[in-house]
């Protein structure tokens, strides 16, 4: 190397003793610093001196004097070089500032009157800043910080000024404080002018004052003026806690702290304050500062906002409130005093609520949806055009290239239905640019929150370095640890700010996005078009709200990471290169080679995972099946067969969750093995590549530290691809559904000028079908249809009325013509749709409440005596699906709905089928027909019935989807065409020609006339149409006597009743059985032990004691490994001058690689373990679960809405399976990991043993705080959800009337409502974690705090490596502990589902389904069955139902049983099977007591057919005969007089024919007889018919009962009818009212004797016992 030039220099040089180690050719830097100041000539530089020393070994330390350059304090760079043997020549090239640099410096100097910068300043045991640094830039700092956010603050002044805005007292104190602050800069300015240039100056007049003296005032006074109008700003703006002027404060109270303390120090050292004027004003203006800092902490907001902060405190929180979650404090203790509950949630800020969202979104969403479609016919065009070209060029090339293609063609022939599958029928790729553009601010602040927290996270290390070094370097002073420690704590707290910060954007971004998809979903299933719908079952459709918008949420929440996490990998290797050079490639090529092994692992669990949900969906699908048809499978016996069917899906399901287990476990050994594996290559290369390299503490913990930050983004990365890669899937499933076509009403027109002026409808040439692709259900239908008039659609099955009616509300696909309506619409569907709601909610169904109008419908509705029989009459709350109400009643407040819309055009699709015909008739009296409360409306309805025909002004009827005859009853009778044709067949006998009779109500005035009545003579007619519910009947009318009807309610009075109640609301208790479906029991407060317990002894307790051990084991061998490395540091010190032994290091690396095996062995062990034991506690728990809800009784499944059942089932089955294993693992590993860390840091600084129980004490409340909240939140979150997905399916179910009543705006509120109220639980959630994680990571700080603190304590004691180790765990004790608490949560909300689990296996159960006592192979060989005194009641604290039934039913009879509804009909035929257990008395059948025998043994020898067809899917064979106990020819033989062999027969598949769920691809004729095919099947002595033929046309009818006379003569039959046609060739017949027989005799003499049944086939048009059709 070539020395450079010198140069003379005349200056006066002090000389300083430097020590110089020079071991081989390299550089150093080298500080000198003179004793006393020195002046350098101006533009002269230093020269460089060189010296050229004796030929010396290396190293050697060299000691010499050198000149310094007259510096206060300068910099050098020191060369060595080797210029001959031994010989080293030196250069020590002086680096003094540059020129710039010390004209700044010499122009500052000026400005203050003292020197700005001196390293002599620091370079003591006391440092000190200079008076001039303190005075320009500590006071630019926090200025220059307030005058750039400026801009942002003040636009509000220049808007009007709001009138009314009064100043709040807080508003005036920050005004008051900046004046004051104002008035100090002003004195001081004074006090300088003063001082210069008045009489009091100094006494030195040739010296005047610096500049900074003039300029800090008046700055300081335009900072005043601004922080002034910065208040009027905010005050104007409606929003005074301003973050800008927080940060000011704070910055102006940090940068004083230095001023205040160099003043201090100056007055002690000498003995009074060197300027009196300024130390006093200084010290005013910092006192106000502070005070105006602390008064920026406290919120200040107008009255208005402080009133709605009572629903919502975020609305008033302060800066620091917001940044440290302070605001939610108030919920936490409140959560921890008593268990939260939905109302003691806080309401939604505007921009959470599901309205601002989904208004948003749908906007971009629309913009983004149109862009994507306008583009897909853009390409479709062009391939259309691309095709036409093709297809030009092929009609002219030859036949023998045709030959040629078509070969081709039938090559790939497989291949072309995938390729023309894959063509995209809806536009794709819009729905996550809609997102983006939506939600860009969140995600730009998320941006920068994470790159700021990022840039942060690898300072840690650097200070980690510095520490190591203090602690090893004994010459730096002791402030300067001090200084470290207090870095630590502070980059730490930041870190920690901004990281939860940047959570806060993801999870509320989630949130956002998955209540913006969810309304989407909802919104679309409310306009979607037939055909689109039909290609989603609803399973899938909710499916779209549940699973695949959780998956956006999932995603969201980690989407940074796509960025942040490769630009964390290149940040550090790039400082890990610096540490380790280019040794530091193998440890990375080993965490790359390792991701490719993790990401196939992933990918196998995944498909894994992804065949699992198959079984997990056909388990669920059986599942339901197996509750929707509990009853009929009660009745049949079946419960082992389905109970075999789940057993062996749920087999197969575990066999695939092992696998999946198994695989995890290999991925987390894999996890484990890389820490380790990464530090041991890089160490063994950096080792083995120079003899000379040597690890130190402050390498080794340098690099650790690094390789750690590195492990989150290498193990993230894979997982949020994968993540990405899942999202990818639904989002093509949500862009499938949501760009699909809506409902296209263009062809129902309301144009009150079209069509005939007398007009109401008008179908002109309407031609409609169910699909586009599919023939014409209705065809060229031209149809007027006059206001005012009641016209009839009549026709056989199948003809195409429900269609007509469908074609009419717009539900069907327009093809041709069109149909103008005028006026509004109402509908009553065949299969009435009840909402899950009070009664007297579905019937104003969203419109006002109207005292008289809703009297009469009620009466007119024959609803009025429910009000009686109701707990809270019509507050009483109607279960899901109208659980709790008959079929009758259910269609009645159908009817009362229509009716009380009050609108132009009332369609009725068959609405009296559902009805006893008394009933029937009032209804068409009173409502439908001439005299009614419809009379003056158009009227459309639908019938199977002939009765009401005559009076109706105008019959339609269909033949074949197409109008054959129109015109009156008479005219149509007259023509003989197809109407005669229908009435010959089924009408004529049932009609009867004697007048009209009536269902006559009784009023309050009739009743009090008519109390002495004879009850044997005339029963009181009111008693026609009372009702009773079918559960809790007996006590609801246990006043009730059997002879005598009182009906003693009137509508006004029972609403006087409630409101009553509703006035002494909160007072009074709800009413007794108001609501049917209770509450859903949510556990409250600390989960039960017990409930532990019962997991591990579920796992076992050898598998539990076996996995905790291993846990231990794995953090013993962890914290072992890293103790071996502490001391593997000191080697540094030990080999300082000579070479390391091969042998010493390859027995370091070898120990420290053997540890690390282990603990990824014992890891891998415990998982194993772990596996093996959760899938035992599964199927174990699982198969308890099962058992006992197929034993439990029937009144459980009457009480329990379906979804409950099934989410024990769904959900509570699934977190046992997988969510709970992962949490406990998780648990496992963050306890003893958070112990190994306390254990490590108080072994190597045993002082940290003192702050050690405060700072647990603390944990400890942070945890129970958090704990008991989080906990209870999050079952919130689950019971608040499930209404999201139950009223979806609702609305789903009951879409035709929704549209029909033009409801879709309310139902869309109602659904924000319901997701409103889930998302204050979700938000909650999300402040709650965040709330913990700010105090958790601020106590890790403080950990990471002490550890510094006392390592800088007892340096001297300590070594380096301990140090590193100590500091090395507790910068990860943060995450640790806040994992910890998550953990435990987690846990111990997810052990709720075992909780939930346990309380469905603790039911109690029905009789033992096979008991000792068992009868005879052969019985009931004869059928007889006897009643003795037998009383039932449906639960034991209720009255009976059945009053001591006694009778005598012979073999072979046919016995019909009749009654008015709530009689007790249905019930007596659940005693016979013994769904209701006996209250006394007992049955015998062929003399065996029923009661004795098992419930299998009695029900499989007797036969029912229910009034609801229950299927099952699977084959006909399966639904016929699921033990396959017969032949295929016995099926046969049933199916032929079941007259459905034909049927079956024609079918491509015959028996094996596959059966939708429900039998929906059968008719409900079809179904009906398939249960009658059953019933033969089985052939037993007594058959049961309840209700078998209600809701079914007449054919079906017909059938059924032809073949039940010819086929059943040799049984016993009980019919239980409300056709009273059906029974009048009984035997006998049995009349029960009020659960008690009244008569009991041939239908003949029953009718002779003119009483109860007589009354009722007077009601039904039936005057004689041969007055039927059959």
């Amino acid at each position: 190397m070539k020395p450079p030039s010198r140069k003379q220099n005349s200056k006066l040089y002090k000389m300083k003793r430097l020590q110089l180690n020079i071991n081989r050719g390299g550089f150093g830097l080298v500080r000198l610093c003179s004793l006393y100041r020195a002046q350098q000539p101006s533009g002269r530089r230093s020269a460089p001196v060189v010296f050229t020393l004796l030929p010396l070994p290396p190293p050697t330390l060299l000691s010499f004097f050198l000149p310094t350059h007259g510096l206060p304090c300068s910099y050098f760079l020191v060369s060595s070089h080797f210029i001959g043997e031994g010989c080293c020549e030196v250069f020590i090239l002086s680096t003094p500032p540059r020129e710039r640099e010390q004209a700044m410096s010499s122009t500052l100097d000026e400005y203050c009157g003292s020197t700005f910068w001196n390293d002599s300043y620091l370079d003591r045991p006391d440092p000190d800043l200079p008076v001039c640094l303190e005075q320009t830039v500590l006071v630019w700092i926090p200025l220059g910080f307030l005058w750039v956010c400026a801009p942002w603050q003040l636009p509000p002044l220049f808007s009007p000024k709001q009138r009314g805005v009064r100043n709040s007292k807080l508003y005036l104190v920050k005004q008051a404080l900046a004046c004051l602050l104002l008035l100090t800069s002003a004195i001081g300015l004074i006090i300088t002018l003063l001082e210069d240039y008045s009489d009091f100056r100094d006494p030195t007049p040739e010296t005047l004052n610096p500049l900074v003296l003039y300029v800090n005032p008046s700055i300081y006074a335009a900072t005043w003026l601004m922080v002034l109008l910065v208040h009027e700003s905010r005050k104007r703006a409606n929003d005074q806690n301003s973050p800008y002027l927080f940060v000011f404060w704070l910055l102006s109270v940090l940068c004083g702290v230095f001023t205040l303390q160099t003043l201090i120090r100056l007055a002690i050292r000498e003995g009074s304050p060197p300027d009196l004027p300024r130390f006093s004003l200084f010290c005013i203006s910092y006192c106000l500062q502070w005070i105006s800092f602390i008064v920026s902490c406290i919120s200040d907001v107008s009255s208005e906002v402080k009133a709605a902060a009572k629903k919502n405190p975020q609305l008033s929180a302060s800066f620091l409130s917001e940044i440290t979650f302070h605001w939610f404090s108030s919920m936490m203790l409140k959560g921890y005093r008593k268990p939260l509950e939905a109302k003691h949630l806080w309401e939604l800020n505007d921009v959470d609520k599901t309205q601002t969202i989904c208004t948003k979104f749908e906007r971009h969403m629309m913009q983004g949806l149109k862009e994507a479609q306008r583009k897909m016919e853009g390409k479709r065009n062009k391939e259309i055009h691309k095709e036409t070209e093709q297809m030009n060029g092929f009609s002219r090339s030859t036949s023998q290239d045709i030959l040629v293609m078509e070969e081709k063609t039938r090559k790939d022939k497989k291949k072309k239905p995938e390729k023309l599958k894959a063509t995209p029928t809806v536009p794709v790729g819009w729905l996550v640019l809609s997102m983006l553009k939506n939600y860009r601010h969140i995600l730009i602040k998320g941006v920068i929150f994470k790159l700021l927290h990022d840039t942060l996270m690898f300072v840690n290390p650097q200070l980690l370095k510095l520490m190591v070094s203090f602690t090893e370097d004994m010459s730096v002073y002791q402030w300067m640890g001090y200084l470290y420690a207090v870095l630590l704590f502070v980059v730490a707290l930041f870190q920690s700010l901004l990281l939860q910060q940047y959570f806060q954007c993801c999870f509320l971004l989630g949130m956002r996005v998955r209540t913006a998809i969810t309304a989407a979903v909802y919104k679309k299933a409310l306009t979607i078009s037939n055909t689109a719908r039909k290609e989603s079952t609803m399973g899938e459709i909710v499916n779209l709200m549940a699973v695949d918008a959780q998956r956006f949420n999932d995603v969201t929440n980690f989407i940074h990471l796509l960025w942040s996490a490769p630009l964390q990998i290149l940040v550090g290797v790039v400082f890990l290169w610096q540490e380790l050079g280019p040794s530091v490639l193998a440890g990375l090529a080993i965490m790359i080679l390792l991701i490719p092994i993790n990401g196939v692992l992933m990918s196998k669990i995944k498909d894994l995972q992804m065949s699992n949900m198959k079984h997990k969906d056909q388990r669920m699908k059986l599942m339901n099946e197996i509750l929707n048809g509990i009853k009929v499978m009660k009745f049949y016996a079946w419960e082992p067969s389905f109970a075999e069917q789940i057993f062996g899906i749920r087999e197969k399901e575990l066999k695939v969750m092992k696998k999946s287990f198994y695989l995890l476990a290999v991925a987390i050994f894999v996890v484990t093995c890389t820490p380790f594996m990464v530090t041991l290559t890089s160490f063994g290369v950096y080792l083995t590549v120079d003899p000379n390299n040597i690890l130190d503490a402050e390498k080794a913990f340098t690099s650790i530290s690094l390789f750690n930050i590195l492990r989150f983004p290498l193990m993230m990365l894979p997982m949020v691809i994968s993540s990405m890669v899942q999202a990818g899937v639904s989002c093509k499933r949500l862009e499938a559904f949501l760009g699909s076509e809506n409902l296209n009403m263009s062809a129902i027109q309301q144009d009150p000028s079209c069509g005939a002026l007398d007009s109401a409808i008008t179908f002109t040439e309407a031609t409609f079908s169910w699909n586009r692709n599919e023939t014409p259900t209705i065809k060229n239908v031209t149809l007027n249809i006059k206001p005012g008039k009641l016209v009839a659609v009549v026709g056989p099955v199948g003809s195409g009325k429900t269609s007509l009616i469908s074609a009419l509300l717009g539900e069907m696909e327009n093809i041709k013509g069109f149909i103008n309506i005028k006026g509004s619409f109402a509908y009553v569907p065949q299969q009435a749709w009840i909402q899950n709601n009070t009664l007297q909610d579905n019937i104003l169904f969203g419109l006002e409440w109207e005292e008289s109008r809703y009297q009469k419908v009620l009466e007119a509705c024959a609803l009025l005596p429910d009000l009686e029989l109701l707990p809270a009459g019509d507050q009483t709350e109607i279960g899901e699906k109208g659980i709790n109400l008959s079929g009758g009643q259910k269609q009645r407040v159908s009817l009362a709905r229509a009716v009380y819309s009050d609108s132009d055009i009332i369609v009725l699709d068959d609405p009296l089928s559902a009805v006893d015909a008394h009933v029937g008739k009032h209804i068409f009296e009173k409502v439908i027909g001439p005299n009614g409360l419809l009379k003056n409306k158009t009227r459309i309805l639908v019938t199977h019935g002939v009765t009401f025909l005559p009076q109706t002004d105008e019959i339609v009827v269909l033949v074949n989807g197409e109008v054959s005859e129109v015109g009156s009853y008479k005219t149509l009778r007259a023509n003989r065409g197809a109407f005669a044709d229908f009435l010959n067949t089924y009408g004529e006998g049932s009609h009867s020609e004697e007048g009209e009779p009536t269902v006559n109500v009784v009023t309050e005035e009739d009743l009090t006339l008519g109390v002495d009545q004879d009850s044997q003579v005339d029963v009181d007619p009111g008693e026609a149409i009372t009702l009773s519910l079918k559960r809790e009947n007996s006590e609801r009318a246990r006043s009730r006597k059997w002879s005598k009807s009182s009906i003693r309610v009137s509508l006004k009075k029972a609403q006087r009743d409630k409101n009553l109640v509703s006035q002494k609301e909160g007072q009074v208790e709800m009413v007794k059985g108001q609501k049917l479906i209770e509450k859903e029991t949510m556990e409250t407060g600390k989960v039960k032990f017990s409930i532990y317990w019962k997991y591990l002894r579920a796992i076992g307790w050898w598998y539990s004691l076996l996995i905790i051990l291993s846990y231990i084991t794995q953090n013993v061998a962890t914290i072992g490994q890293n103790l071996w490395l502490s001391d593997w540091t000191n080697d540094a010190s030990h080999y300082i001058n000579t070479t390391y032994p091969a042998s010493e290091r390859d027995q370091r690396l070898g120990i420290f690689g053997v540890l690390g095996v282990a603990q990824a062995v014992f890891v891998l062990l415990g998982v194993f373990l772990m596996a093996g034991g959760t899938i035992v506690a599964s199927r174990d728990l699982h198969s308890h679960l099962l058992q006992n809800i197929l034993h439990v009784p029937m009144l459980f499944f009457d009480t329990t809405p379906t979804g409950r059942i099934i989410n024990r089932f769904s959900k509570d089955i699934y977190t046992i399976d997988e969510t709970i294993p992962v949490s406990f693992r998780s648990w496992l590993s963050c306890f003893f990991g958070v112990l190994g860390t306390l254990a490590v840091i108080c072994l190597a600084t045993p002082y940290f043993t003192i702050v050690i129980v405060p700072l647990v004490v603390v944990y400890y409340f942070i945890q129970i705080f958090y704990v008991v909240t989080s906990r209870q939140l999050r079952r919130l979150d689950s019971v608040t959800r499930s209404p999201i997905y139950s009223h979806f399916s609702e609305t789903i179910l009951g879409l035709p009337v929704i549209r029909a009543y033009r409801h879709q705006a309310r139902f869309l509120a109602d659904n924000e409502r319901i997701i409103n109220e889930n998302q204050k639980c979700v938000f909650a959630w999300i402040i709650s974690n965040r709330w913990l994680a700010i105090r958790l990571e601020f106590l890790g700080n403080l950990v990471v705090f002490f550890a510094a603190l006392f390592a800088v304590i007892s340096r001297g004691s300590l070594d380096s490596g301990l140090v590193g180790l100590s500091i090395s765990y507790a910068l990860n004790v943060t995450q640790a502990l806040n994992w910890l608490v998550r953990q435990t949560s987690e846990l111990e909300t997810n052990i709720v589902a075992v909780e939930r689990v346990s309380e469905y296996t603790e039911l109690d159960n029905e009789a033992p389904w096979t008991t000792d006592h068992q009868p005879e192979k052969s019985w009931p060989n004869k059928g007889e069955i006897k009643f003795l005194d037998y009383k039932v009641r449906y639960r034991p604290e209720l009255d009976l139902v059945l009053h001591g039934i006694t009778c005598e039913i012979q073999p072979n009879e046919k016995v019909g049983i009749v009654g008015r509804t709530g009689a007790g009909k249905s019930s007596l035929a659940n005693c016979l099977f013994r769904i209701l257990e006996s209250a006394g008395g007992k049955i015998l059948i062929d003399g065996v007591d029923i009661s004795t025998i098992g419930l299998h043994d009695l029900r499989q020898k007797l036969s029912i057919i229910p009034q609801d067809p229950v299927l099952f899917s699977g084959t006909i064979h399966m639904n016929l005969d699921p033990f396959s106990r017969h032949t295929d020819e016995e099926m046969w033989r049933s199916l032929e007089l079941a007259h459905l062999k034909q049927y079956v027969a024609n079918l491509p598949d015959k028996l094996q024919h596959e059966v939708s769920e429900g039998g929906e691809n059968l008719s409900v004729g079809q179904r009906q007889l398939l249960c009658l095919a059953r019933a033969l099947l089985r052939k037993s002595k007594i058959l049961v018919l309840d209700e078998a033929t209600a809701a079914i046309d007449l054919e079906t009818d017909d059938l059924i009962q032809t073949t039940i006379r010819k086929e059943f003569t040799d049984c016993t039959v009980l019919i239980i009818a409300h056709r009273l046609h059906t029974i009048l060739d009984c035997t006998r017949v049995m009349v029960l009212d009020a659960g008690r027989i009244i008569e009991f005799d041939s239908p003949l003499k029953l009718l002779q004797i003119q009483g109860y049944f007589y009354n009722m086939a007077k009601d039904a048009g039936i005057t004689e016992a041969g007055a039927t059709a059959l």
